[in-house]
């Protein structure tokens, strides 16, 4: 499979993805109680696009480009509701320690959907799909080589999914 269709997948299966651990406590109150906590370390940047924003941008995308892949991605985007994203990377080396345990804690038990090696650095997507209602929801992309976790909040259809997974073969 050429790159761009692997980020185009990767990128779809971040944008929908969701995780639920076993106590019932969701991985996005979690990861949200971890990043606030941790949005306080020095070095530390938190950007959070709300459902507004990400609806707004969504059509200026949608408005500004023809692209058939890019239109597909927007139709799954559609239930995407908002996005964390946080990075840690200026932070100082005990403080990188110690919000990659929070992060890592606040994940176990989590389901791995994708995890990628290149060059030595690990990329884990976490998350369970809700196969009762048919969608996947709230995901995780953690790359702690990058002292980066990107939260995408929002759902959509397996179907959906599946129509754009088996177009890019």
């Amino acid at each position: 499979m050429c790159m761009k269709k692997f980020l185009l997948t990767a990128g779809i299966l971040i944008s929908i993805a969701g995780i639920w651990t076993a106590d019932g406590r969701s991985q996005r109150a979690k990861m949200t109680a971890v990043i606030n906590e941790c949005r306080t370390y020095e070095g530390a940047e938190v950007v959070h696009i709300g459902s507004l924003a990400s609806s707004l941008l969504k059509g200026i995308i949608r408005a500004s480009d023809n692209d058939p892949d890019t239109r597909m991605a927007l139709s799954l985007m559609n239930g995407v509701r908002g996005v964390t994203v946080f990075e840690y990377e200026d932070c100082s080396e005990k403080d990188k320690s110690r919000i990659g345990r929070k992060v890592e804690r606040a994940l176990d038990g989590s389901e791995i959907l994708l995890e990628t090696v290149e060059d030595g650095e690990k990329t884990g997507i976490y998350g369970v799909m809700d196969e009762k209602n048919g969608k996947v929801r709230d995901i995780v992309l953690y790359t702690p080589s990058d002292c980066a976790v990107i939260c995408i909040f929002g759902s959509v259809s397996m179907e959906a999914l599946e129509k754009i997974v088996s177009s890019n073969d």
